[in-house]
């Protein structure tokens, strides 16, 4: 089983990462690498993508591929108060935001990951998900999120199941390369997590 970097709350007040744009060579050279989470105590919500992007492991942000809808959702969707760029994500735990994913390994592409490693990295998920507690665990991507738990009926918004005792939502894969979703249709999925999140 991969383990998911180190976590720590300390990275929230690491200072912001360069937003010089990698290179095609320095965005290949990325495969493999892993991005530390995003946590701390008392989350309303900890976002778990499914794996990072080669550009995510290259600049170290996580869903900072152009064309992501990560950022603008949260903005959208009320979560922060302002559109946030990657380079500004340690910021998010002091908002009682927190983000990891399923696999920490960086791939081109989520369908490069085998139904194994989706399974692996769900109960490493879990793990992180019973120490730190969140309000909720969202998912982006319901193709990952049932392979990862075991959940082939699975649909988008609140599961009737918990993991470690944590409500679970899952939410629509914010890539670009999901078409099925706009911005706005993301940012409303996303609201209705917070509507419930503030309950």
């Amino acid at each position: 089983m991969t383990p998911h970097p180190p976590s720590s709350s300390a990275a929230a007040s690491s200072p912001a990462l360069s937003t010089v744009r990698p290179t095609p060579a320095e965005v290949a050279a990325a495969a493999g690498r892993t991005i530390p989470d995003l946590v701390g105590p008392d989350l309303r919500v900890l976002f778990s993508g499914i794996n990072p992007s080669l550009y995510s492991a290259a600049t170290g942000h996580h869903f900072a591929r152009p064309g992501n809808r990560f950022w603008p959702a949260l903005h959208r969707s009320g979560f922060t108060p302002r559109l946030l760029h990657p380079s500004e994500q340690w910021a998010l735990p002091e908002t009682g935001l927190g983000v990891t994913n399923v696999v920490a390994r960086a791939t081109a592409r989520a369908d490069e990951l085998s139904p194994a490693e989706l399974v692996a990295g769900g109960e490493v998920l879990a793990a992180l998900v019973d120490r730190w507690r969140p309000r909720f665990l969202a998912v982006l991507g319901v193709t990952a999120y049932r392979t990862a738990f075991g959940r082939p009926k699975a649909t988008m918004g609140p599961q009737a199941e918990r993991i470690a005792d944590v409500p679970v939502w899952v939410l629509p894969n914010p890539s670009g390369l999901n078409a099925h979703y706009t911005a706005e249709t993301l940012g409303v999925a996303f609201a209705e997590l917070g509507t419930a999140a503030d309950r």
